[in-house]
């Protein structure tokens, strides 16, 4: 089974900075896409950007310029910096990845989600 577990979530001021990871364990081939997503109380998710295992990005207009997504392939690893936070970017932050399980069996996997709550 494949696992998708975030950290870096917490309590940041207006302005500030705050850098999730996403790590994926468990038994596959590759890690294709990954990406970050976004939930705020009574809203729906909001994708916020994308990176290829190549390394191709893709950002929402809502983030583009402040948040930052990278990955690292040898840690299967993740990556959103976001920067000049807002109070409006509070919301449960998901990662999400496509993963290539075995030859011809490629899945889509939710991590459990991390709170990011920018208030002063």
């Amino acid at each position: 089974q494949v696992q998708l577990v975030e950290s870096g979530g917490g309590l940041v001021q207006p302005g500030g900075s705050l850098r999730l990871s996403c790590a994926a364990s468990g038994t596959f081939v590759a890690v294709n896409a990954m990406n970050w997503y976004r939930q705020a109380p009574g809203k729906q998710r909001e994708f916020l950007a994308s990176v290829t295992r190549t390394g191709s990005t893709n950002y929402a207009g809502s983030v583009k310029g402040r948040f930052t997504i990278s990955r690292d392939n040898g840690q299967n690893t993740v990556y959103l910096q976001m920067n000049s936070l807002k109070p409006e970017d509070t919301a449960v932050y998901y990662c999400n990845a496509d993963v290539l399980e075995k030859m011809a069996l490629l899945s889509n996997f939710w991590g459990q989600g991390t709170q990011v709550t920018v208030s002063s």
